[in-house]
């Protein structure tokens, strides 16, 4: 491999010590070959080979804890609460399951809500902990069986009503009793201030997205062709800490096998008759402005179809390229930057330059979001501006409709089709820039001001950032960086925590 690193991070020339980390090596990954996968001509469109979009579903197990207390005279009989009668209990548990209905339909991630179980003591506390689910979702009216709830082996959530509905005793209890177990010190490892909700379901919501989200990256598989990498010095180790935090399968796929099949749809007159339909059709769309050779355009819907294809035959669902602008170039007579636009536009998750410092945040970041992700070089930040770019950026960053674009070369190479896609002006962004050591991610909420069309990376944005520019400045790490349309930044920090990486939310500091 090429040791020297040319591309858009303005260092051509440097010697970076960028190494290749074959997943291989670790026993845990698939090597695709050109042995292994002959190349094959690929059928016509209606039998296109396409891979599969698998989303996790979140299983929640929800549980009612409760007691019934007695009158005793003269004695202190029932503690704090709202629940006295079989009567309160009925009540309570239709509105428990009122909820979680509302819950499950406002969800636009897979979640699954098991029915709800009640639990009086530990020994139905045991029975409940048995259940096969993600998460333990507990209503903690009253009663004395949470420790035996909290499962080591699952998230746990803590539910408290105020003014929901009938005061809970464990609103009063739970940070002395169950976090600090009656000291000073925080002692419970199964339950966090982060895991306790009061009142307020949408709070429930947005935890359940960020589990959903680490449910899906955590031990995801991804395809890096030409082997994986990471920017820099600092990001030499970054496919092993990938590995050893995200448990991501990092499937190698050599050069010399992408050649043989891009080969053998290149020499068939009738694929490229039918590629070069597929662009024509493609530029017809509303609001898309060729501005580069159209067989660029054709060349990247052949190397969208090899991409797929490989995805579909090892199981994954997302792709990165290391060296992707070098040595793709004269084998596939275009550049990856406007293949990697459809993959993500399908739903699917593409990277350029294979760097596993920033690929796991964009993949938490689209299974939070729900919505593609667009990895980017971010630059100074200054007067509350960031402007962040790159030459491959998704059109669909809502997940829906296409924004405008503007089919141009690649910046560097001048050469190829990369999109220039203009980004929603107004539109509130969450941007995501992780550490080389993954020990700390930074985050900020932003509003696009402007997409300008400056001598750098095609696809340009003005971001205002919401929070101190300065202390943005000193605190960045790192190099690429990610960005999605909305705000995630309450999910991402809590995903975080859960991965033991510490976070820096710039917005809210």
């Amino acid at each position: 491999m090429n040791e020297s690193h040319t591309g858009c991070c303005g260092c051509h020339g440097l010697e970076m010590g960028r190494r290749t980390f074959l997943a291989a090596a670790s026993g845990t990954a698939i090597s695709v070959t050109a042995a292994a996968a002959p190349a094959r001509t690929l059928e016509p469109r209606s039998a296109r080979v396409k891979p599969a979009i698998k989303k996790k579903e979140l299983v929640v197990q929800p549980i009612f804890m409760y007691q019934k207390f007695q009158r005793r005279e003269a004695t202190s009989w029932r503690p704090w609460g709202g629940l006295h009668s079989d009567d309160d209990i009925a009540r309570e548990a239709q509105r428990i399951e009122s909820e979680l209905r509302k819950l499950s339909g406002d969800a636009e991630f897979p979640l699954r809500i098991l029915p709800l179980l009640a639990v009086t003591n530990n020994a139905e506390a045991e029975t409940a902990r048995a259940t096969q689910s993600d998460v333990h979702l507990i209503y903690a009216a009253n009663g004395d069986a949470l420790d035996a709830l909290l499962a080591p082996d699952r998230h746990n959530l803590v539910f408290v009503r105020h003014k929901s509905g009938p005061v809970y005793l464990w609103y009063e209890i739970v940070h002395p009793r169950m976090l600090r177990k009656t000291v000073d010190e925080y002692g419970e490892p199964r339950l966090s201030t982060d895991d306790v909700i009061v009142d307020d379901m949408g709070a429930v919501l947005w935890r359940l997205r960020a589990l959903y989200a680490l449910k899906n990256s955590v031990g995801s598989r991804i395809i890096a062709i030409g082997g994986a990498s990471g920017w820099g010095k600092g990001g030499q180790d970054a496919p092993q800490r990938a590995q050893e935090k995200w448990k991501l399968d990092i499937v190698d796929v050599k050069y010399d096998d992408l050649s043989k099949r891009i080969a053998a749809l290149r020499n068939s007159s009738g694929h490229m008759d039918h590629y070069r339909a597929e662009a024509a059709e493609y530029l017809q769309l509303p609001k898309t402005k060729l501005e580069t050779k159209a067989d660029f355009v054709s060349g990247a819907f052949l190397l969208r179809d090899v991409f797929e294809q490989i995805m579909a035959e090892t199981d994954a669902s997302a792709i990165t390229v290391n060296e992707c602008m070098s040595t793709i170039m004269p084998m596939a007579c275009t550049t990856a930057c406007l293949t990697l636009t459809f993959i993500n536009d399908a739903g699917m998750l593409a990277f350029c330059e294979s760097d596993f410092v920033v690929i796991p945040s964009g993949i938490l970041l689209n299974h939070i979001a729900s919505t593609p992700v667009f990895l980017q070089d971010p630059t100074y930040p200054h007067h509350g501006i960031i402007t962040l770019a790159h030459c491959t950026a998704p059109r669909r960053m809502d997940g829906k409709r296409l924004e405008p674009a503007r089919i141009l070369t690649h910046f560097e190479s001048d050469y190829g089709a990369a999109p220039k896609v203009d980004m929603r002006i107004g539109q509130t962004v969450t941007v995501i820039d992780p550490d080389f050591t993954e020990s700390r991610w930074l985050g900020f909420r932003g509003t696009i001001q402007d997409n300008p069309f400056m001598d750098i990376c095609r696809s340009q944005v003005d971001v205002a950032i919401e929070g101190n520019c300065d202390e943005l400045a000193r605190e960045m790490r790192g190099f690429h960086w990610m960005l999605a349309y909305g705000d995630h930044l309450k999910e991402t920090g809590y995903a975080l925590k859960k991965q033991g990486i510490n976070w820096l939310d710039i917005t809210h500091a």
